[in-house]
């Protein structure tokens, strides 16, 4: 029996968000998923079944500090990836 198809990180989704939010256009898929993980590897885990789970438990004010939580973690990993940017690897 497995259990990955039933948990996600609640966090990947918002930080996928946030990504193409602050990057529209055509990035390379690479880079996008470079700043994904360094940001995810930011914020703590935060595992679901089902979206709903979140919603139900969280207050607004919970529900505000994660989205800036997402944003400063992204911004931080898109400005972490561009500093270390190999230019061999592109």
């Amino acid at each position: 029996m497995s259990i990955n198809n039933n948990i996600r990180n609640y966090y990947e989704q918002l930080v996928a968000e946030e990504i193409l939010a602050r990057l529209p256009g055509s990035q390379d898929a690479g880079y996008l998923a470079d700043i994904a993980c360094v940001a995810l590897n930011h914020l703590p885990p935060r595992y679901i079944r089902h979206e709903v789970d979140m919603a139900f438990y969280m207050s607004p004010d919970e529900l505000h500090d994660i989205h800036q939580r997402v944003k400063q973690a992204v911004a931080d990993a898109i400005e972490f990836i561009a500093s270390h940017r190999r230019d061999d690897l592109e």
